[in-house]
């Protein structure tokens, strides 16, 4: 610590390199977008090596260190909570009517390879959530529709598990202020997250059980077979497409808008990654032009079948590792499909 305060940046770095990950993960609970996470991260330790001095070791380091995150996403939240949302942008081409319009545009999927010792730390006492559930897209989301203060009291209280006193003085507030805020974020939170049974419990990640529906699921996208792929979904399925606010809901509603998309292109190919701790593909189109990524799927599994499917912008793939086209080895095969819609003659 003398020597950090004296300047020294490798003695920084290993004071708080060991809290790195998790902090990220905290921001992206907090402001449920990885870029957004990103920079927030990087404002906090520049805090932190800035105000080094303050630090006067009443509360361990890492407390220090939440407390200045905190207040930098309290601050990102204020300044950008109402985005406007990204409209529906292709010329030509109109998507079935929606079921439903999101309130949440600016959400993003979190890498599960970023996940590695930063879900895995210790937590408090107070803490009420598995770490799993806590960074799925499913609570990221019903976190995002808190006010910003009940946001920041449900995480570092029922996520975290910090006590009552130590939040209020992160936050410069009361003890009987943080309750009351841990009052209302509970009670907003339970509202917006789907009851669930044990009936609807997930498979364990990677399990066979998984495997079995995401390989299930893979072979009828990649076949465009709509009725296949409406088989392994819930009967309240629900789809939805940040930064886009359309929303689809139910069976139904899915198959219409999955039909639309099988129809825009003539084939589609997954790669296989995980997001939130759920399975998750990049998209791949098909096109004259070579094999181009279109977007993230996230799926959220229910027993056997998928709850949920959130589609993400190809913006993200290069977050994942996954790059923005894939190798034209499969131009052959393209072709021949091509051919068989009559539609070769379109190639560039």
């Amino acid at each position: 610590m003398s020597r950090a305060r004296a300047g020294d940046g490798e003695a920084f770095r290993a004071l708080t390199e060991p809290h790195r990950r998790e902090l990220q993960v905290h921001c992206y609970r907090m402001l449920g977008s990885f870029q957004d996470a990103e920079d927030a991260l990087q404002d906090t330790m520049l805090a932190a090596w800035r105000g080094l001095d303050t630090f006067d070791g009443r509360a361990s380091l890492r407390t220090w260190l939440y407390r200045i995150a905190t207040n930098r996403c309290l601050d990102a939240l204020r300044a950008a909570r109402r985005r406007p949302a990204k409209q529906w942008d292709i010329p030509g081409i109109e998507p079935p009517e929606p079921t439903g319009y999101g309130e949440i545009h600016w959400l993003e999927p979190y890498p599960d390879a970023l996940l590695d010792g930063a879900i895995s730390v210790p937590l408090g006492p107070e803490a009420r959530y598995e770490q799993t559930e806590s960074i799925s897209l499913a609570f990221v989301t019903a976190l995002q529709i808190l006010p910003p203060r009940q946001l920041a009291v449900l995480i570092l209280r029922d996520v975290l598990g910090f006590h009552a006193n130590e939040v209020a003085d992160m936050l410069d507030t009361t003890v009987e202020s943080v309750k009351s805020a841990l009052k209302r974020g509970r009670a907003g939170l339970q509202r917006r997250l789907p009851v669930t049974t044990a009936r609807d419990q997930p498979a364990a990640a990677n399990s066979p059980a998984e495997d079995a529906i995401v390989a299930q699921f893979v072979t009828a996208y990649e076949s465009a077979d709509v009725d296949a792929l409406v088989a392994l979904l819930t009967d309240d399925v629900f789809m939805s497409m940040p930064p886009i606010p359309l929303e689809y809901r139910g069976r139904d509603s899915v198959a219409r808008f999955c039909a639309f998309i099988f129809g825009s292109a003539p084939t589609y190919e997954l790669v296989s990654t995980r997001a939130n701790g759920q399975p998750a593909f990049g998209v791949y189109r098909h096109t004259p032009n070579g094999i181009h990524g279109s977007g993230l799927f996230v799926l959220t599994l229910a027993g056997d079948r998928i709850d949920a499917m959130t589609v993400f912008e190809n913006t993200v793939l290069p977050t994942f590792g996954l790059p923005q086209s894939l190798p034209s080895t499969q131009q052959i095969a393209f072709d021949s499909v091509a051919d068989s819609k009559g539609i070769a003659g379109h190639r560039g």
